[in-house]
């Protein structure tokens, strides 16, 4: 192996770089350190703005020759069983990249907001979050104890989109302040009698916030008080849909509204 470019080879899991590298399977250490990982080739294209390259021995010599990694100067090689041992995919590409989180505050958004109350599944925030991208949307504000959207297969699933968008987790109580201060339009899902059909809903410009509740429970009350309710028609053969699918039809119809 041809390590030309300031690279860290480590081969024993005694190493004090390598222990701490193993704690990155943690989200503890991970939000301690305000870090996350991605993991895959595809990396290579979506940000450079990472702390640190990691790849598997076998890997190296690929990557070299592809990207040239001699212009990167936080580049770690580990022995395959290692590298193993911290990848958290099952045929992985032989990289992993960690970056740090951007971090912002509610009061800091201008816009449309998008806001998930207690969503938990990690699958199901990849998607939304690539969604999102793919219909302009910027702000998401998540319910704290909602899922980590750094958890490795929400980053995942994202298909890099979550460097694109600015990601908040806050309280209900501040959430709510917020939108009632700055007059925002506040729609929400919900499986209400009350509920109007989605497409009657009446959108002002860059004021809308718009609310989607946990897979099985739905938004909580807190939200819905302060919210017109919405549904999307459906078949009466379903209960309902998953929160990813029903999230993209009803942002998708938001934006043909607002033409």
């Amino acid at each position: 192996m041809d390590l030309t470019c300031n690279v860290d080879f480590i081969e024993s899991k005694d190493n004090k770089k390598y222990k701490l590298l193993k704690k990155l399977t943690k989200k503890k250490y991970r939000d301690e350190n305000n870090i996350f990982i991605a993991e895959g080739e595809k990396f290579f294209y979506e940000s450079n703005n990472f702390n640190k390259i990691i790849i598997s021995s076998s890997s190296y010599e690929y990557y070299m020759k592809k990207y040239d990694l001699n212009k990167y100067n936080k580049i770690v090689v580990l022995k395959d069983n290692l590298f193993n041992e911290i990848s958290t995919q099952e045929n992985s590409q032989g990289v992993i990249f960690i970056y740090s989180k951007e971090v912002s505050n509610i009061d800091s958004i201008k816009g449309d907001i998008v806001i998930l109350d207690d969503i938990q599944d990690p699958g199901n925030i990849g998607t939304i979050i690539r969604t999102m991208v793919a219909l302009d949307y910027e702000n998401l504000v998540l319910t704290k104890g909602s899922v980590d959207v750094y958890n490795p297969k929400a980053v995942r699933a994202s298909m890099g989109s979550i460097f694109k968008l600015n990601i908040i987790y806050e309280e209900r109580e501040n959430i709510i302040n917020f939108l009632n201060e700055n007059g925002y339009n506040i729609y929400a899902t919900a499986l209400a009698s009350d509920s109007k059909d989605y497409r009657q809903a009446k959108l002002t410009k860059n004021k809308n916030a718009y609310i989607f509740g946990h897979e099985g429970g739905g938004v909580s009350k807190e939200l819905l008080d302060i919210s017109n309710k919405l549904i999307i028609p459906i078949s009466n053969k379903v209960n309902s849909l998953n929160v990813s699918v029903s999230l993209a039809v009803f942002l998708y119809k938001m934006r043909e509204l607002e033409n």
